[in-house]
């Protein structure tokens, strides 16, 4: 038993990753802390759905169901939708209206339901018509840049536009960088130096917050079914 992932990258900045899933039989699926708004749609007893998805701050478990298929767009940090402030969306997430498969309603009007080649082409239609904005201090600011505002600003604009502290967003994203590096077999102990942990306790207690799993347990591939964008088999 399975979820089979598959996970590009885009070219857009407005897109941080396209995804796609297939369940052949999981029941429920361990689902990390992440930091992005999303957009999700999936398929079950040929019916169609869709929703949003919002920043996780800490891991949970969610049902999968039996025999679905789903595709998805994670946004860029900072991209916001206008109809539903992300702030409301933290640990938590919308169903969309009106979904068939082909269409779905978003912000009162009704958008063609992408496939995974032809994500970016909605979400150019959807920055068109303004249902998506960026925060120009939080882009600059993930950029590198020192946007030309107090850091009392940023923060509150960086709240207002993912929901989540600056502060907050580093510790998940960190987290989920060491749980893809553990995954991949490196030691402990190199990855506390290489993401500056103050040491293997705080590297422990981060991956179990974030992710639901131990370092080792992830070294040694025993973590059932999790959502990292990784091929894995239940444990």
């Amino acid at each position: 038993m399975r979820l089979r992932f598959t996970t590009r990258g885009s070219d857009s900045p407005w897109v941080s990753e396209v995804w796609s899933c297939v369940n052949d039989g999981v029941a429920e699926m361990t689902s990390a802390a992440g930091v992005r708004l999303g957009l999700v749609f999936w398929q079950q007893d040929g019916r169609a759905y869709a929703g949003v998805t919002g920043p996780e701050t800490r891991a949970g478990t969610a049902p999968v169901p039996e025999g679905a298929t789903f595709s998805g767009i994670e946004f860029a940090v900072g991209i916001s939708l206008r109809a539903v402030p992300t702030p409301s969306l933290v640990d938590s997430g919308l169903g969309l209206p009106d979904t068939t498969h082909r269409f779905f309603r978003l912000g009162g009007d009704r958008w063609e339901t992408p496939g995974p080649d032809d994500a970016e082409a909605l979400v150019d239609r959807l920055v068109r018509a303004g249902a998506l904005v960026r925060d120009p201090v939080v882009a600059e600011l993930r950029r590198g840049g020192r946007p030309p505002v107090t850091p009392r600003t940023v923060e509150r604009r960086f709240r207002a536009a993912t929901g989540l502290a600056q502060g907050a967003v580093r510790q998940i994203e960190r987290a989920r960088e060491a749980s893809v590096l553990l995954t991949g077999g490196a030691a402990v102990a190199d990855v506390v130096t290489k993401l500056g942990y103050f040491d293997e306790p705080h590297l422990a207690r981060a991956t179990r917050r974030f992710v639901g799993r131990t370092p080792k347990q992830l070294r040694d591939g025993a973590i059932g079914t999790l959502n990292l964008n990784l091929d894995q088999t239940t444990s």
